[in-house]
């Protein structure tokens, strides 16, 4: 599928798109993100009233607590991950951020010379399904909002699981399935209807990115077949943790 195909694709059909994989999806979800890149920050904010902080400080510590040494954080997009890792937790001293989208790591390299933590925090632009780091480097991995939006989840997981040193591990927080139907019922109505519309307009996009992303939601594995696909990935021991009735979840994988 060429570009003009795939945009089409995208203006016209966001549940289609949702539905992408490979390299179809990869070169949608490239140009969506490119074009929102400068009013992300500004629009996961607004959009999760502020909520994503919340989430962001509990995943940071969870990785802090195992005081890794060296630590990698994948599709860091504007890299607010890699940011509150090392200003807030002591034990973090040196983050890898990676990230496919220039876009977003500009923005992110950007914030992290305005916070003056370059020496703790290195980016780099590649793709999740195929590190290039050796295996067994990493005491921990993490990826905020990010592996629903890759094109082989599997392939992901195993990179992910390949990277690690035996015991390390891996922290993923994504969006998920709302555990009670009151929940379902208000988080459907927000995320296809309310949603949409504000993205579009703060961001001024028109990609349809902020329809994509809500559906790309529930294409997505829920909780425990999320932690499935990460037993199968190699990891011993897989657990999540539910935050805000499951709209959100950490998974912790351990190699």
């Amino acid at each position: 599928m060429n570009p003009s195909n795939t945009s089409a694709l995208m203006s016209q059909e966001p549940h289609i798109a949702a539905q992408l994989s490979g390299l179809e999806r990869e070169g949608v979800v490239q140009r969506m993100f490119s074009s929102i890149a400068r009013r992300y920050d500004l629009n996961n904010t607004i959009l999760s009233f502020g909520l994503h902080h919340r989430w962001k400080r509990i995943a940071c510590r969870i990785v802090a607590e195992a005081h890794p040494h060296q630590t990698i954080d994948i599709g860091s997009g504007t890299c607010d991950l890699p940011l509150m890792l090392v200003s807030e937790f002591p034990a973090i001293r040196r983050v890898m951020a990676v990230d496919l989208n220039a876009s977003m790591l500009g923005v992110g390299m950007a914030k992290i010379c305005k916070a003056r933590s370059e020496d703790q925090i290195r980016c780099f632009r590649g793709s999740a399904e195929s590190l290039s780091f050796r295996d067994n480097v990493f005491d921990a991995a993490m990826a905020g909002f990010c592996i629903r939006n890759v094109g082989h989840l599997d392939m992901v997981l195993q990179e992910i699981y390949r990277i690690l040193k035996p015991g390390g591990q891996f922290i993923c927080l994504e969006f998920s399935r709302p555990t009670t139907q009151w929940l379902r019922t208000f988080y459907d109505l927000y995320s296809l209807h309310i949603l949409p519309w504000v993205g579009t307009w703060v961001a001024g996009d028109r990609t349809e990115v902020y329809r994509y992303l809500p559906l790309s939601i529930r294409e997505f594995p829920d909780q425990d077949a999320l932690a499935d696909r990460m037993k199968r990935a190699g990891f011993n021991r897989v657990d999540y943790e539910n935050l805000n009735g499951g709209i959100v979840a950490i998974h912790r994988a351990i190699k």
